[in-house]
Formats: structure tokens, C-alpha cells, sequence
């Protein structure tokens, strides 16, 4: 083989690669078109992650309200609940800045951050999007 032949067909591929695809054909009902659109935005994938994320945050916040919160109020003195700590604006005062509600709060945000974090490394690494 010739080096314009060799040419020439090297051109006849890329004129196939850039071609474009004809477009799929319209879907010729309601139901045809619900199941193009469900493929297309990938729907249930999407609710199915979403469901479960819900669920995912429900347990990580009963984890901290539950678990790790009743354990730091063993170490504050005269608080008779975690979500009760507060600090005074003024002396005497029965309420003020609720640190306690915050840090419960606080400390979930973190924890799903990294649980999120670490799904998402997981997921880059095996090849998935």
C-alpha cells in the first residue's frame, strides 16, 4: 500500500468519525417517549441515590444526637442535656447562644462531608460516575 493510499484512507476514517449519527427516532407514544426521557436524565438512578441519602443523613444524625452528643454532655457540668448548653448574654440569664443545638449540627455536617467524601473517592477509584 501506497503512502496516498494509506493517506486517503486515514481521511476516509475521519470523515467517518465526524459524520454525525442520524438522530434516534421520535418516540411514537406516551409511554415510548416516559422511557427515553427516564434513560436519558437516568431518573431512577438519581431517585434511588437521592432516597438513600436521605436515609444516610437520618442515620448520621442519630449517631451524633444519640450517640456522640450524650457522651461530650457526661463532661459539661450542670447541663442537664447537650442541646441545653448555652452561653449567657447576660448574668443570670435563663438563655442565650445555643452552642449545644450548633455543635450537634456542626458535628453532623462534618461527619456526612467526609462520608461523602470518602463515596466519592470510592467511586472514582473503581471507574464509575
Amino acid at each position: 500500500m501506497s503512502n496516498d493510499e494509506m493517506i486517503l484512507e486515514e481521511l476516509k476514517e475521519i470523515r467517518k468519525l465526524l459524520t454525525p449519527s442520524p438522530p434516534d427516532p421520535e418516540p411514537k407514544n406516551m409511554m415510548e417517549e416516559f422511557t427515553v426521557f427516564l434513560k436519558k436524565y437516568r431518573v431512577i438512578g438519581f431517585a434511588v441515590a437521592f432516597i438513600l441519602a436521605i436515609y444516610l443523613g437520618a442515620l448520621i444524625q442519630s449517631f451524633v444526637y444519640d450517640i456522640i452528643m450524650p457522651v461530650i454532655g457526661l463532661f459539661v457540668p450542670s447541663a442537664d442535656s447537650w442541646a441545653n448548653i448555652y452561653i449567657p448574654l447576660t448574668e443570670g440569664a435563663e438563655t442565650g447562644i445555643m452552642i449545644g443545638l450548633f455543635a450537634g449540627n456542626l458535628l453532623t455536617f462534618i461527619i456526612m462531608a467526609f462520608i461523602m467524601f470518602l463515596l466519592i473517592k470510592l467511586t472514582t477509584r473503581i471507574g464509575l460516575e
